[in-house]
């Protein structure tokens, strides 16, 4: 091996320990859900920091639902899709995620990391502009960075209307505009301005692209996102997403809008063209999922009522936590140290949440970040919360 590269790397590592600001990956020994079994807790954790919101990780039938796709569909292709071809199962789950959301076609991808990046060097053409708000998250920045640069990349503030409109006005010459968006931003745990980005992307001819990793299972009347909340069906011209997150919490993502978009993806985007498929067991997994969102409605009350009272309990305790109304709660704590070391202390009480700071979040806005499950009881949340005002009192917070 390269002996002076790996003094480097050892360095590297050194320096993050020396400052406080390591991550270091918690093992499970069981699956996800509200109560866990956690290798560095020396036993059972309540889960604060998953998005598994609606609990479909370990439903019964989600389980079941991927053990019988996986009995007859094998574990995968070995092969990418246009090559070896598409598997039943996989045309199932995208004309059921096109139905969820009220559009005409779905194509999935590995993650929604991988939808990101394949979305915009396929759609963007020289002269276009991509607009895109400052807080979207990290798959979408790297997904707009891959476009041609003879495409105009620009950030507006985030959530800035006023800031989005003047783009949009100064680009006006542009074949295209997209003005792309979080539904929920993932650090902030706020919510798009939707209505407001649908009203200037008409006005302006713009096309809208939504990521809703964050807002599908938490957000609506059923679940199905920021769109729903907002009754803006119909309305958004391509929605991205995961299955990774509340639909079932394994790994894969989505791109929903027109059948000409998925068509043209299916030609040109590279994520899809050169990489497998989702495996049969994701999405027999995530078509159960689905299905237990649409027979238990009752999963989306028991998160909102888990929100609210974590949302209340801290700020009673005098945490003040940002403002919104999804299912991540960030308590800003400062200093990556501080974040590292408040989430290493509640998991000796037993509790999983994680700190993020520096280059997650910006430099001194380092945080606890809570995200609520329907799978949590009123119970593990007051617990939760006795557990967080000890530590918030031990570092000087409350």
């Amino acid at each position: 091996m390269n002996t002076s590269f790996q003094t480097q790397l050892a360095s590297q590592i050194k320096a993050h320990k020396g400052a406080g600001t390591l991550k270091e990956l918690r093992h499970l020994d069981a699956p996800m859900s509200a109560h866990t079994q956690m290798r560095e807790a020396g036993g059972e954790v309540v889960v604060l920091s998953s998005n598994n919101y609606l609990g479909l990780a370990n439903h019964p039938h989600v389980v079941s639902s991927a053990k019988s796709a996986l009995e007859k569909y094998g574990n995968g292709t070995a092969s990418v899709r246009f090559i070896c071809g598409t598997m039943t199962i996989h045309e199932e789950l995208e004309d059921k995620l096109a139905a969820f959301h009220a559009t005409e076609s779905c194509i999935t991808y590995p993650s929604c990391w991988s939808a990101n990046t394949g979305l915009f060097a396929t759609i963007c053409k020289p002269g276009d502009v991509l607009l895109s708000d400052e807080l979207n998250h990290a798959s979408i920045i790297d997904g707009c960075r891959l476009v041609s640069k003879a495409v105009k990349r620009d950030v507006y503030k985030h959530s800035d209307m006023m800031d989005l409109e003047a783009k949009l006005k100064a680009s006006m010459d542009a074949p295209n505009r997209f003005v792309v968006t979080d539904g929920v931003f993932s650090m902030e745990g706020d919510i798009a301005n939707l209505p407001e980005l649908v009203r200037l992307c008409k006005a302006y001819n713009a096309v809208l692209i939504v990521d809703d990793c964050h807002g599908v299972g938490v957000l609506g009347k059923t679940g199905k996102g920021i769109i729903e909340h907002f009754g803006l069906e119909g309305q958004v011209d391509i929605i991205t997403g995961t299955v990774g997150k509340a639909l079932g919490g394994a790994a894969g993502g989505y791109i929903c809008g027109s059948k000409e978009l998925t068509q043209l993806l299916v030609q040109n985007s590279r994520p899809h063209l050169f990489s497998n498929a989702i495996s049969p067991a994701t999405a027999g997994g995530t078509i159960g999922a689905l299905e237990a969102l649409e027979k238990e409605p009752e999963l989306m009350d028991k998160l909102h009522d888990n929100v609210k009272q974590m949302r209340d309990g801290l700020n009673a305790l005098g945490f003040k936590p940002l403002d919104g109304e999804s299912a991540i709660i960030p308590i800003i704590v400062g200093e990556t140290s501080l974040a590292i070391e408040m989430a290493d202390d509640m998991l000796k009480k037993g509790f999983f949440v994680t700190g993020f700071g520096f280059p997650v979040v910006p430099e001194g806005a380092a945080r606890l970040r809570i995200q609520m499950s329907a799978a949590l009881s009123t119970l593990d949340i007051s617990h939760a919360l006795d557990a967080l005002s000890v530590i918030g009192k031990k570092h000087g917070l409350l």
